[in-house]
């Protein structure tokens, strides 16, 4: 018995050394159909070697990773397992065959419906409710089989050997699990903080240099665009040139507030000036693409911060979700609240949303999703909510909107 444990102990272990080997440093746009198929193979696997027992009764741990799935991805990703878990059931034959399947399928519909309250949990009470559910599922199918085997010596046995089998290896899997999450947590917050320390090198040492010589260039085209030397077609370039000289000054300077120092005008504020200047800046503007400015707020903490960049950042965050909606419009919800020590702010669009993949290249120098955006906006956002030690979570859906949620601990 041990033996076989050992054994399915290690089919378990399979999806972590698939994702250290092949999606830790590298592309994760395949991970999830990768290490879904990889856990229905870990299924099969599971049950074509179960645990034996002296007292002659059998169980595997095909559960296991098909509930760990389910609550952490939900029913789309479950559905192939809920698949292969039958069918191959079918395929083994002898007793129990409706019986699995009625019990996958209360499994699917529970769990799924567990999922999004699951995922909203604190870490350690992520793995307690896995294991939880794990304990009470493996409860509830040995209650099934009451009716089934006579209650004696031998069903205790398999009782007590099931439970603390799925119990403690769940424990062990969601403590490896999140262990995963939690690394790939710091070391993004690790790459956005270097990434932000080389703009902010940069910029202080680049920006002055350059703002210089276009000033002086763009004094010069001014006052050749107002010369009767030149003709029509000439003072035309002139014009073009001035634009974009225009554009370039608007870089330097976005780059210039990167590599400005939390000093220069501190505040200690609960941000309710600073939420409602960015809203009186931007109303004629929302206005013009059919878009609803609606803020409400309920915080009484304070956070000292420079007051002219969070001012600022949240110009930025409104103007990008006003723009994610000027094709139809809607209304731009702004909320502002505190969670303990931590001050919570939603902005909430009704726009044109964003993929996963997108999601992950937001606060990246020169990325934007706008054809004529340069992404220094988004930049600057991370930026001054990294100097202020908060936490920014994107969360959208492509034709939904997106959600960003801004935690500032006070």
């Amino acid at each position: 018995m041990f033996q076989t444990l050992l054994l399915n102990f290690l089919f378990l272990l399979i999806p972590f050394l698939a994702y250290f080997i092949f999606f830790e440093n590298g592309n994760l746009y395949y991970r999830k159909p990768i290490l879904n198929i990889t856990i229905a193979i870990i299924m099969i696997l599971c049950m074509t070697v179960p645990i034996h027992l002296e007292s002659g009764f059998i169980f595997d741990l095909r559960y296991i990773p098909f509930i760990i799935v389910s609550l952490y991805w939900g029913y789309k990703y479950t559905l192939l397992h809920y698949i292969v878990l039958n069918t191959y059931r079918i395929i083994i034959g002898g007793e129990g065959v409706i019986q699995s399947l009625l019990f996958s399928t209360i499994i699917l519909v529970v769990v799924s419906m567990c999922s999004n309250k699951f995922k909203s949990l604190d870490s350690r009470y992520r793995i307690s409710f896995a294991t939880m559910f794990s304990f009470f599922s493996v409860c509830f199918y040995l209650a099934t089989l009451i009716f089934q085997m006579p209650f004696n010596r031998e069903f205790w046995i398999l009782s007590i050997n099931a439970i603390t089998t799925h119990v403690v290896l769940t424990t062990i899997l969601m403590l490896l699990i999140e262990r995963i999450i939690s690394n790939m947590k710091a070391r993004e917050v690790l790459i956005q903080s270097d990434r932000l320390q080389v703009i902010s090198e940069l910029s202080a040492s680049v920006a002055h240099e350059i703002r210089n010589p276009l000033t002086i260039t763009s004094g010069f085209l001014q006052l050749l665009s107002h010369s009767e030397s030149i003709s029509l077609k000439d003072k035309d370039y002139v014009e073009y040139s001035l634009q974009e000289l225009k554009r370039a000054e608007k870089i330097v300077g976005d780059f210039l507030t990167f590599s400005k120092p939390l000093c220069e005008n501190m505040v200690d504020s609960d941000l309710k000036e600073e939420t409602e200047y960015a809203k009186n800046i931007l109303i004629p503007y929302a206005n013009m693409y059919n878009v609803n400015l609606h803020v409400s707020f309920h915080n009484s903490l304070h956070k000292a911060f420079d007051k002219n960049q969070m001012q600022q950042c949240f110009i930025n965050l409104y103007k990008n979700g006003i723009e994610a909606m000027k094709d139809n419009g809607g209304t731009l919800t702004v909320d502002i609240a505190e969670q303990k020590k931590n001050i919570i702010i939603k902005i909430k669009d009704q726009g044109t949303g964003m993929t996963n993949e997108e999601i992950s290249f937001l606060g990246k120098p020169y990325y934007s999703t706008k054809k004529e955006g340069t992404g220094l906006g988004m930049l600057m956002v991370y930026s001054t909510i990294h100097k202020v030690k908060g936490m920014i979570k994107v969360e959208s859906e492509k034709g939904k909107g997106t959600v960003f949620t801004i935690m500032i601990p006070v």
